[in-house]
């Protein structure tokens, strides 16, 4: 039992792997801003595309959305930093991620801001047209914001999905989070580094996770 403890949480492990730690913490704190702002924006182009009543606009933006919801962020990832290469494009592991991840959440976060749109009847269009507001300012100024609030829970929760695979990032020796708790377990030869990297990502995801739970209530209520 002793020697089970030591293996997984030896505190003098853990406080010596934690400033390598604190660094990986760092990158993938960037990684996130990259990419949840980079999803963001581009699942709402999507989104603004798969609504519009143009067809060669709704076309595309269906076709991307169910190809790279169907297609695993892992083999976009590789097969972005690995692949790409081959056809003389180098790119660098944390700008591979990036892109990956754009493409993988743009599509997810694409259905949450269609739902969203959906969910606003077409009444508050008119009623916003009748004032005297163009189609893009009833958008931007009415639809939009009711949008959000109605689907808030969703994107947040697809954002704590988001957060967690950064952790893939590791495959492309981007030295994130569970890269640096990975290479602390590889020096040390004990696993103590990777139960500190879950507990950091646990101590960081659980107040948001009970935040999501929070706004569902309120808005079935």
């Amino acid at each position: 039992m002793q020697s089970l403890m030591d293996q997984f949480f030896n505190l003098e492990i853990m406080a010596k792997a934690l400033p390598l730690m604190l660094s990986g913490l760092w990158m993938t704190a960037k990684l996130c801003a990259a990419v949840i702002v980079l999803g963001l924006g581009g699942g709402l182009v999507v989104a603004l595309a798969n609504v519009s009543p143009r067809r060669w606009l709704r076309f595309p933006s269906i076709v991307f959305t169910d190809i790279f919801r169907a297609l695993p962020p892992l083999v976009l990832l590789i097969f972005i930093y690995s692949g790409l290469p081959f056809a003389g494009i180098e790119i660098s592991p944390f700008a591979a991620v990036a892109l990956a991840f754009l493409l993988n959440n743009s599509a997810y976060y694409a259905e949450v801001y269609r739902a969203g749109i959906l969910s606003v009847g077409k009444g508050q269009w008119e009623a916003a047209r009748s004032t005297g507001l163009s189609q893009t300012q009833t958008l931007t100024s009415v639809v939009l914001p009711q949008a959000v609030r109605n689907v808030l829970p969703d994107l947040l929760s697809n954002t704590v999905e988001v957060v967690k695979l950064t952790s893939l990032a590791s495959v492309v020796s981007l030295s994130e989070l569970l890269y640096t708790a990975n290479m602390a377990r590889s020096i040390t030869y004990n696993a103590s580094p990777l139960v500190l990297a879950a507990l950091i990502y646990l101590v960081i995801l659980w107040p948001v996770v009970r935040l999501v739970s929070r706004f569902q209530r309120r808005l079935a209520a």
